[in-house]
């Protein structure tokens, strides 16, 4: 069985890019399962009913996010609503939302679990206790965990910690995608940064000029999304069904 994670996609126009590509990215890497970040999929960030309804139309099994989570006030509406739509795990159970989702494929049970890093980030519940507490509840050994985190130390740092009990972990949030795709002991497919999609010459999406100005200056300026050509970046897994041990991984940059 193999599963497709897209990453971070940025704004309408990352939303409108990737419906118009995934069905012959679906088809070209026999991907049975499709994950998507969508946590920067609303214009500004975040998640709104149009974002997400977006990403669920074009086959979105399961949308993470990350900590843009709860940037827009109809946020709260929209994980109530959409069972398939989770937050970073390590936020207190008393925010509203899920922080894993067990995706029901008949033969077969997949859990997809989201997690924040603290690191340079918000101060939230250690994700490596979060992610034992999680691992005890859930009943499928096809586990794959979307880790939204800024440091690369702490990604990779899980990412050993959780060799050969998870079935892969993806790192999110920096936007920039990394080499390092690899099988861990055990059977972990690992990746520190799946990456973007979204306006491929901007900065991390942002239309360059904004950010030159606002780190040049120091000044607050409002970002807008680039208005530049498109690429998606993500990553497949192919994995066992039967014992959740990854076989392969492969990174994904589409233009």
């Amino acid at each position: 069985m193999k599963l497709m994670f897209i990453g971070d996609v940025v704004g309408a126009v990352g939303c409108q890019f990737l419906a118009s590509k995934i069905k012959e990215l679906r088809i070209r890497y026999g991907a049975d399962v499709l994950v998507v970040n969508g946590e920067n999929s609303a214009s500004g960030n975040g998640v709104t009913n149009v974002s997400v309804g977006a990403l669920t139309r074009l086959g979105a099994d399961v949308i993470t996010t990350g900590n843009h989570a709860f940037k827009r006030h109809e946020a709260h509406t929209v994980y109530d609503e959409v069972p398939h739509l989770i937050r970073p795990a390590n936020y207190s159970d008393e925010v509203y939302g899920r922080g894993y989702f067990i995706l029901d494929m008949g033969r077969t049970q997949i859990a997809v679990i989201n997690l924040l890093g603290t690191s340079f980030m918000e101060p939230l519940e250690n994700p490596f206790r979060t992610i034992d507490r999680i691992l005890s509840e859930i009943d499928t050994d096809n586990i794959f965990l979307d880790f939204h985190a800024e440091a690369t130390a702490e990604k990779k740092a899980l990412g050993y910690y959780l060799a050969g009990r998870i079935t892969a972990l993806f790192g999110t949030h920096t936007h920039v995608q990394t080499a390092d795709e690899q099988i861990l002991d055990g059977g972990t497919a690992y990746i520190t940064d799946v990456g973007m999609t979204g306006p491929e010459e901007s900065v991390l999406g942002v239309a360059k000029e904004l950010a030159i100005e606002k780190m040049r200056l120091q000044i607050p300026v409002r970002f807008y999304e680039a208005k530049t050509p498109c690429f998606i970046c993500g990553a497949v897994v192919e994995f066992d069904e039967k014992t959740g041990r990854a076989l392969s991984i492969e990174r994904i940059c589409e233009r």
